[in-house]
């Protein structure tokens, strides 16, 4: 009996962790470049802002009305500053990840590949086939492109949430379901397309297609064997739920000890559960890719031959045959004629 897909996927995390550290290391030097841009995109954004004596001895006073007022005088007029800042530092990033994110998910899937075809050869291993690295950057640009028409549709949800509710008769209730309907619907389409964009990529490393191509080929793959697809992905993501779970109860610990506990102790136990987290979730993430390459490289099973009929069924196909050496008609000398 063949293991199953999932159940190969599974397999892979504990013989293999070496893929789980691999998309770790990739994903964590991008979210560490991208923090590292973030801080000092903040801190030169900060030394912009002129502070006067007055918005200094506000400061030192600490009372809650003086210091807001303080903070508002000095932000006053920098909100062009800040939104070009996010802008430069939002595109910077995304170029980079687009590059970067093509590199790493090369290397991972090249090992996986490898891996399963050496796991499933039979007479001799398939052969390597080659790829391009733009087509996998093609992909990841369509996937950053996604997640902003998501940022979009959280912004039109907000609008549509404030139609539903207009000053002259305000009805709150309804504008929070407008706006959750809204974004609901607005995740699951990204979600959706980001899942689609992001197995592409085996089609281009394991197949040599193009983005547009690897597209197509996971259309077909899902209208063919979609039940063979969302087994994986139903499996992993129920683990992963319930990983999301957990983190969020134990991370209520550090939490409800805040008052008794050091705010450095408080803010590092909370970083540090969160990025144990992400460290499981990666792992996982490795896991359900490993399963659909799986699903890619395993040979189809071949047909059941026809069983041949049994013993009865011989014996009667025997009786109801005609004996040769039976006489017909034709067989039959023709009598003489009698005087």
């Amino acid at each position: 009996m063949m293991r199953s897909h999932t159940s190969e996927g599974f397999r892979l995390l504990f013989r293999q962790p070496v893929f789980g550290l691999a998309e770790i290391a990739w994903r964590w030097t991008v979210g560490a470049a991208g923090v590292f841009l973030l801080a000092a995109a903040g801190f030169e954004f900060l030394n912009s802002l002129p502070v006067s004596q007055t918005d200094l001895l506000l400061l030192q006073l600490r009372h809650p009305a003086l210091v807001s007022q303080a903070i508002a005088h000095i932000f006053q007029g920098s909100a062009p500053r800040a939104v070009a800042a996010i802008l430069v530092l939002g595109l910077a990033f995304t170029a980079a990840w687009v590059v970067v994110a093509a590199l790493g998910r090369a290397a991972t899937l090249q090992g996986l590949l490898a891996y399963f075809r050496d796991v499933y050869a039979q007479d001799k291993p398939a052969p390597a086939v080659p790829w391009r690295l733009r087509s996998l950057m093609g992909l990841n640009f369509l996937r950053a492109a996604a997640a902003l028409a998501f940022l979009v549709g959280l912004v039109g949800a907000g609008v549509l949430a404030g139609l539903a509710s207009p000053e002259k008769s305000p009805s709150p209730g309804l504008a929070i379901l407008v706006f959750l309907f809204a974004l609901g619907l607005t995740l699951w389409a990204w979600s959706a397309i980001n899942w689609l964009l992001s197995l592409a990529a085996l089609f281009v490393v394991g197949e040599g297609q193009d983005s547009w191509g690897s597209i197509r080929a996971v259309v077909s793959l899902c209208r063919n064997r979609l039940g063979t697809i969302a087994a994986p992905g139903t499996w992993f993501g129920l683990v992963h739920l319930v990983l999301f779970v957990g983190a969020t109860v134990v991370v209520t610990f550090p939490l409800a000890l805040a008052g008794i506990l050091p705010p450095f102790l408080t803010l590092a136990s909370i970083l540090f559960i969160t990025l144990v987290y992400f460290a499981f979730a990666d792992f996982l993430y490795i896991g359900r890719l490993a399963a659909y390459v799986s699903i890619l490289e395993r040979p189809e099973p071949l047909p059941i031959p026809l069983l041949p009929p049994t013993l009865p069924e011989a014996a009667t196909l025997a009786s109801s045959a005609v004996d040769q050496d039976e006489l017909i008609l034709s067989d039959v000398p023709p009598s003489e004629p009698t005087a």
